[in-house]
């Protein structure tokens, strides 16, 4: 059984209520689920949140929706609470609430690359940067993966540094990919994952998938051609 879970939590820093902002006359966890069910890998999707403003919303659209605590420091924390109610689930999903036009196509990759990657125990996806703003802005996080295509490092800042090269001409002289923010897990790695404390390296950048190759785990990179636009302030929906 594969199982894709939604963290979609109210108290965002920087975007309070987030999971109800609308577009387009859906809300954005509703755009998620619904790209979400769409996948022909997925054979089942929850929304875990700690709100019951999100809770009441996702029921009344007939999705499928669990009360998580709401302690949790990450969305990874929050899907391992739901995974721990499905002991069936092989695998696991995390697709984040925050991504509305994820493409079922992606989190199918997803689901194929993880389940195709017998020694990574977790799975996720790149795409290859194509703009100087994206290569320099530190919110667009970048990856570097080895010829097997397992994950070597993430960063905020532009990795690997071009010596010689003028940072301008970056992009003519070498492949840099983002990545996105998408998350496949064997089910017994993603409980594990739960009961590590934070990394140093983790710390510096703000990234919780730096904890878990501190840890010796292996990740296993895709890579996609489609693009995705996350949601992380009220900016972003400007337009939309």
């Amino acid at each position: 059984m594969l199982l894709a879970v939604i963290p979609a939590r109210w108290a965002s820093t920087r975007f309070p209520g987030k999971p109800l902002a609308d577009i387009g006359g859906k809300t954005m966890i509703q755009r998620v689920y619904e790209q979400v069910v769409r996948c022909g890998r997925v054979d089942k999707a929850v929304v875990a949140t700690d709100d019951e403003r999100i809770f009441e919303h996702v029921r009344s659209f007939g999705g499928e929706v669990m009360m998580t605590r709401a302690a949790h420091p990450s969305g990874t924390d929050r899907c391992a609470e739901v995974a721990g109610h499905f002991p069936q689930a092989r695998w696991v999903l995390n697709v984040q609430g925050d991504e509305p036009f994820i493409q079922p196509e992606q989190i199918d990759l997803l689901a194929d690359t993880l389940a195709s990657s017998a020694r990574f125990p977790i799975a996720t996806l790149a795409k290859k940067i194509e703009t100087q703003d994206a290569l320099l802005n530190p919110n667009v996080v970048k990856v570097v993966f080895s010829e097997k295509r397992g994950a070597l490092y993430f960063s905020r800042h532009p990795i690997p540094f071009l010596r010689g090269v003028e940072g301008l001409d970056w992009l003519e002289h070498h492949v840099f990919y983002k990545h996105i923010g998408l998350y496949g897990f064997r089910r017994a790695t993603l409980l594990r994952l739960a009961r590590l404390a934070p990394t140093p390296l983790e710390r510096a950048e703000s990234l919780e998938q730096l904890r878990w190759l501190e840890h010796g785990m292996r990740i296993a990179v895709g890579i996609t051609e489609l693009e995705t636009r996350g949601v992380d302030t009220p900016a972003d929906l400007v337009g939309l």
